[in-house]
């Protein structure tokens, strides 16, 4: 009986995000003071009191989510006693803090130096992210490789749930093919950029000096992370995936599915929402999942 914990990823946030925890807390709400004083931006009040349209800006959204993930992972006492961890893009920093190989301090450091780099990056040319709903993985990787222009595979969610990512009208015209291929829907996505994609190289340098300066230490459980969906204890391997994350593609169906042959049997989603428990049960309904 192995406990796999989830941390969730950018579009989890809600207002009011982490109020409760806060309120609970003491170690809490130390946590959330020391994210204010970090970032240099009243964070903790925009969670608390901010509109859908203040959190959804990404240099608020990447912090919040990542400071409620890893409050709530530090205040759940023996509820949180991980086998192993996963993160879903954004989830990938909370899931390596909460198990220690990221001090909180560092973490939010480097989560915040993504959102702005991310945002740099989406501001140089036209792009966007589209759902695709109904089509099998290989059909959408060959329509994306045949497509002219940069659009790719960015977010394997579950079977049948795939996002595609890239220059705004290569995504279109991907979208159009993928349709006429069968597709029950694709939706294009309201987010600032490409993310996952060949276009975030800028942003993916920035980031990799942050991280190659930053302490990393041997997480007190394996990680398993979305470039490779294979578990990482040692530091210089998580460094270096977490580097290509921003342009690789997030293998969640297959780091779900890795995490369960190598006996995980209870899931916990840690942090706002609940869009991975949604997720896991698209992957493999045999396994529960639940709320940390």
């Amino acid at each position: 009986m192995k406990k796999a914990y989830l941390f969730p990823g950018q579009g989890s946030q809600f207002p009011g995000m982490g109020k409760d925890l806060y309120e609970q807390s003491a170690e809490a709400r130390e946590l959330f003071r020391r994210a204010d004083e970090i970032l240099g931006f009243p964070l903790t009040e925009i969670m608390f009191e901010g509109s859908d349209e203040d959190l959804r800006q990404t240099k608020i959204t990447q912090p919040a989510i990542f400071v409620h993930s890893v409050v709530a992972a530090r205040t759940a006492g023996d509820a949180f006693r991980p086998d192993m961890l996963a993160g879903h893009s954004l989830g990938e920093f909370s899931a390596l803090t909460a198990g220690g190989a990221l001090s909180f301090e560092d973490g939010l450091r480097l989560v915040l130096r993504r959102a702005l780099a991310m945002q740099k990056a989406t501001e140089m040319q036209p792009s966007t992210m589209a759902a695709v709903i109904g089509l099998d993985d290989e059909t959408v990787e060959k329509i994306c490789a045949e497509t002219p222009g940069v659009v790719v595979p960015a977010n394997y969610n579950a079977p049948g749930q795939l996002v595609i990512s890239g220059e705004k009208e290569a995504v279109e015209r991907a979208a159009e093919k993928l349709k006429e291929a069968g597709a029950r829907r694709v939706v294009m996505l309201n987010v600032g950029g490409a993310f996952h994609s060949p276009l975030m190289e800028p942003a993916r340098k920035e980031l990799a000096e942050a991280i190659e300066q930053t302490p990393f230490h041997t997480p007190v459980a394996p990680v398993y992370q979305n470039v490779t969906a294979t578990p990482e204890t040692d530091p210089e391997k998580i460094k270096r995936n977490l580097i290509a994350q921003l342009t690789s593609p997030v293998r969640w169906t297959q780091t779900v599915r890795r995490m369960i042959a190598d006996g995980a049997s209870e899931f916990y989603e840690v942090g706002p929402g609940n869009v991975l428990l949604g997720l896991l049960r698209r992957i493999d309904r045999s396994v529960k999942g639940q709320k940390l």
